[in-house]
């Protein structure tokens, strides 16, 4: 399999991994938005997240126009993050680095949504948003590990065995 089937792939496993019975924000899509940052060269890296959602969205049912605006930007900053910390070298720290910031950027980002649309627009509501939001980036942090560590070790694992002599 080449390079680009298995990005395919991933993009297709990803929006329907979304389908399945899960925690709310225990998704892959973080992950994927990392990936995207970290191993597409190509400027529409950020593309393939958005891609990967939009098809769960089809498939799930759309919701709140504004709070998905800043869903979508929230995943799209995480993919910014994953080409700021992993597209040169990948270390255990730059990964790390990498999901927690990959999900701080999405938390901060997509809680502008709800804020907007369900708290007082001030400061205080925004504080208040995020806030209540803390149990979801908790969720957010965990399973971007979770998929981060399966969908670079897939992709680390194939390139390794595609390449010889290759190092991240």
């Amino acid at each position: 399999m080449d390079r680009t089937k298995l990005i395919l792939l991933l993009v297709v496993a990803v929006a329907v991994a979304r389908l399945f019975p899960h925690p709310f924000n225990f998704t892959p899509i973080g992950a994927f938005a990392l990936f995207s940052g970290a191993y597409i060269t190509d400027r529409r890296f950020i593309l393939l997240p958005l891609a990967a959602l939009l098809i769960g969205d089809l498939l799930t049912g759309f919701y709140s126009t504004i709070v998905m605006i800043f869903v979508y930007l929230g995943f799209a900053g995480a993919a910014a993050i994953g080409r700021l910390l992993l597209s040169g070298k990948r270390t255990p720290l730059r990964f790390v680095a990498g999901v927690l910031g990959g999900a701080i950027m999405f938390y901060l980002v997509s809680n502008i949504g709800m804020w907007w649309i369900a708290y007082p627009f001030d400061i205080n509501g925004l504080v208040k948003c995020w806030i209540d939001g803390l149990p979801f980036l908790l969720r957010t942090m965990t399973g971007d590990f979770f998929y981060a560590a399966v969908i670079f070790g897939i992709v680390e694992y194939y390139e390794r065995q595609r390449t010889p002599g290759y190092a991240s």
